[in-house]
């Protein structure tokens, strides 16, 4: 069985001039078809999330800059689990429908990341559920 959250470390392909993340294959594949792509800033000690998706994948790639922290469920009889991440390089996250999901900037600069869904955005397929 596959897991709900996948986590994948980026390659900094960049140079001198800063930092250059491709986003993988099996990224997009996940995915299947781009149907949204939404940017996002969560201030330092802002969360993102506690939340799961009916329908939708979704891929989050969180760009380097901030601490920061995945908290996520593999269901709604699962326990939470979390992960805790430097901020040194970007990292891609693969949510399947049904994983609750939250990220929390828990450094002291702003916290940059992008979400590329299968499905348009709708608010009501958005499930609330904390994870943290």
């Amino acid at each position: 069985m596959t897991a709900k959250v996948q986590i994948l470390q980026l390659d900094n392909s960049g140079d001198a001039r800063g930092f250059s993340f491709t986003t993988p294959a099996e990224a997009l594949a996940f995915v299947a078809r781009m149907a949204d792509v939404h940017l996002a800033m969560t201030k330092p000690g802002a969360v993102r999330g506690n939340h799961y998706h009916l329908r939708r994948r979704e891929a989050i790639v969180v760009l380097p800059g901030a601490k920061w922290s995945l908290h996520w469920d593999e269901g709604a009889d699962s326990t939470a689990e979390h992960r805790e991440f430097d901020g040194e390089g970007a990292v891609l996250v693969l949510v399947s429908p049904g994983a609750s999901h939250a990220v929390r900037n828990d450094g002291i600069a702003p916290l940059w990341l992008v979400a590329i869904s299968s499905e348009p955005y709708d608010p009501a397929e958005s499930v609330t559920r904390k994870v943290v």
